[in-house]
């Protein structure tokens, strides 16, 4: 990758798009791992009866653990990089993604009221839920493409 920001470009299942292309792949990738471990998160201190802001900082620990573990796992298999190597390579452009993510989507969350819905079957902590993602994702986007532009993240 070079440093320019019209010319970079990622390689993704054999085609090459560009920088706006990219960023938005990375940040959809961010997502899943932020997502799949923020849901974990919510639905474990939903159940367990825990107050929204343990429940919250339950979700992004597992936001963080997940989004990291998926990244370095997708380096890993792509490049062939130990783990060692896979997270000295992943670690601060997720961080960085994932805090802003994070950021966004706990407070439009809890904005909503989802996180302190007390039931997984109220409509509402699905709601919240439903809205955060795509306000995580908004937010991350730009931070993504800035750190592409840095060769601070690269794409997995």
């Amino acid at each position: 990758m070079n440093n320019t920001a019209t010319d970079q470009t990622c390689e993704h299942g054999g085609h090459t798009s560009g920088l706006f292309k990219s960023s938005a792949h990375v940040t959809l990738h961010c997502l899943t791992g932020c997502g799949i471990g923020e849901l974990l998160g919510l639905v474990i201190g939903t159940l367990a009866g825990w107050g929204a802001f343990a429940t919250m900082s339950l979700a992004v620990v597992l936001a963080f653990v997940v989004g990291i573990s998926l990244a370095a796992v997708t380096v890993m298999r792509n490049h062939g990089l130990a783990l060692g190597a896979a997270l000295a390579t992943v670690w601060l452009g997720e961080v960085a993604s994932i805090s802003v993510m994070e950021i966004a989507m706990n407070g439009i969350d809890y904005a909503v009221g989802g996180v302190q819905a007390g039931s997984l079957a109220a409509p509402i902590f699905w709601i919240g839920f439903g809205l955060a993602l795509p306000c995580g994702y908004l937010a991350a986007w730009p931070v993504n493409y800035w750190l592409l532009t840095r060769n601070l993240k690269h794409c997995h």
